[in-house]
Formats: C-alpha cells, structure tokens, sequence
C-alpha cells in the first residue's frame, strides 16, 4: 500500500454512506450547469467528466449545460474585438453572435463531450438551435438615467432569454442512454440566434424536465451569510428572506434567483456549489455533508 491509498475501511465506508442516496435517485433526471474554474482547470474538467459518467452508471440520467464567457473573451480579444458589459451581460452583436456560437457550439461544447467520452460515458452535444431545442426571444434590459424618472430601453443585440423548452430530442437521447451536453444558444421564430446566460437555461431546462436536482457550478464556497460562513439548508423562504435582508446582494443574485425559481417550479432541491473542489458534484449528491448550498421547498 503506498502513502496515497485509502485504506480499504474508508472507501467501503465512502460507499456505504453514498448508498442510499444513489437508491433515492436512481432514474431521476440531474441537471448540472457546468462553468467557472472547473472548466479552465484541467484536473478539475477530467474530474467533472468522471462525475458525470458516475452518475449515468450507477442509474442516474445527468444533463450538463455549460457556460464559456472566458472562452468566448479570449478569442474576441484575439480578434482585436472589444468585449463591451452592460449590467454584467456581454453586448452581443451580429459578429460576435457568430463569435459566441463557434466557441460555444464548437469548441467548447465538443471538449465537454470529447472529456466525457473518453472517461466512458457516451455523451451527445447539442445548442439550442438542435431540434428547435430552447425557443428564444430578445432580453429587453431597461435603465433608468440619473434625475429621470422614465425607464430608457438598452439594445444589447444578440441576448436572449428562454422562451419555451422543446424536450423531445433531450428526452430521445435520455431514453438511449446518451448524456446531453448543452450549449446556451436560443433561436427565434425567424431564425436569429441569441447567447443566453447558462444559469437561466439550467434552471429552465431542470424545470421541463422534471429534474431531482439543479446543480450550479461557481467560483465561491456556496451562499454565505454577513459573516462569511457557508450557508445550506434553506427553504425558499429563508433564501426570500436573505434577499430581502441584504444577506445575498451583487453577483450572487441572479445565481440564486435562477435557483430558487427552479425549486419555487417544481425542481426538488438546487444546489449551488464549489467548482474548485475535486469531485463537487460526487460530494454533494452522495455524501451526508455536501459542499455547497442546498435550497429546497422543505421548511425546518
């Protein structure tokens, strides 16, 4: 036995705990929306890929929706395109639409798939445009001036919000026992393409599909409360409340809007969850502690 083997008591102990919850969730359907370090990271992107071909094994049905702001940043400044920000959403128009669908549609979409199949799984990736998957329409943003009252409309291009969810090609290869693997592009009625933020598609996507779990990869330990400890547990009112308090405020709100609409929804239970922790997902699925944030319906 070299130093960096466990001893054969802890990983039967390991599985011995993981057991009832891969009992409770065998069949049910677990959304993952994949971003941040974890996938800039190269240990972590395999470990994300063995993850999820563990879930699809031992009888869960996961789905990944992946973000790639990064991505999409470095190759338009490549190009010599500024990436311009309003209120957080990227300015999107014609040609970096065409930007945001070769990166990711095409490269980093594949990679996902490529890392899973090669740990195993047999995963399939689409974007939204694939079998008319997420119908989409133009964000309207809305800012209101300094010393004015009337509200002036923000034309920021190609950035939408979901629509309507067509499952049936999700639910095809769910069926055949295919893992999706799914970019956040949106297509309208007259056929324009919008980049979507891969949060809101997860929460929506895990509604439609009547998922057990919406899981949210970040960049940060989980919702932490005034004094910096890990907060999990919570109702949806409690996360209301939170919100209403000031405890969750800037770039943690849409996170955990897009959470707690999800649950609010019909979704069991969101989770929004450490990325930079080898194995996050294994670890908050199957183990008593977790390593995040669990939101669900259920008051204490």
């Amino acid at each position: 036995m070299t130093d960096s083997t466990l001893p054969s008591s802890t990983i039967a102990s390991v599985l011995i705990e993981a057991l009832p919850y891969i009992q409770k969730f065998t069949s049910k359907t677990i959304v993952v929306k994949f971003g941040g370090n974890a996938m800039t990271d190269e240990a972590l992107k395999v470990g994300f890929a063995q993850n999820i071909v563990l879930l699809k094994l031992v009888g869960l049905n996961p789905v990944v929706v992946h973000g790639g702001g990064p991505q999409i940043g470095n190759l338009l400044n490549k190009l010599g395109k500024e990436s311009r920000f309003v209120e957080g959403m990227r300015v999107t128009d014609s040609e970096t639409m065409d930007i945001v669908e070769m990166v990711l549609g095409g490269q980093v979409n594949k990679e996902i798939v490529s890392l899973i199949n090669q740990q195993g799984g047999s995963a399939i990736g689409l974007t939204g445009k694939d079998g008319n998957l997420i119908e989409a329409s133009q964000l309207k943003m809305t800012t209101t001036a300094k010393g004015s009252k009337t509200p002036e409309i923000i034309d920021i291009g190609h950035v939408g919000e979901v629509k309507k969810i067509n499952t049936q090609a999700i639910d095809m290869l769910i069926d055949s026992d295919f893992i999706p693997v799914i970019a956040p592009i949106g297509v309208d009625s007259k056929g324009r393409s919008y980049n979507i933020n891969a949060d809101l598609v997860a929460g929506k996507m895990a509604e439609v599909l009547d998922a057990e779990k919406l899981m949210l990869l970040t960049n940060v330990a989980g919702l932490q409360d005034k004094q910096g400890e890990i907060l999990t547990g919570l109702s949806t009112r409690e996360v209301d409340n939170l919100i209403s308090n000031g405890t969750i405020y800037g770039g943690m709100l849409p996170k955990i809007r897009c959470a707690l609409e999800a649950v609010k929804n019909g979704v069991t239970s969101a989770h929004i969850i450490d990325g930079r922790v080898p194995n996050a997902v294994l670890l908050e699925i199957f183990t008593d502690s977790g390593v995040g944030t669990l939101v669900t319906n259920q008051t204490r």
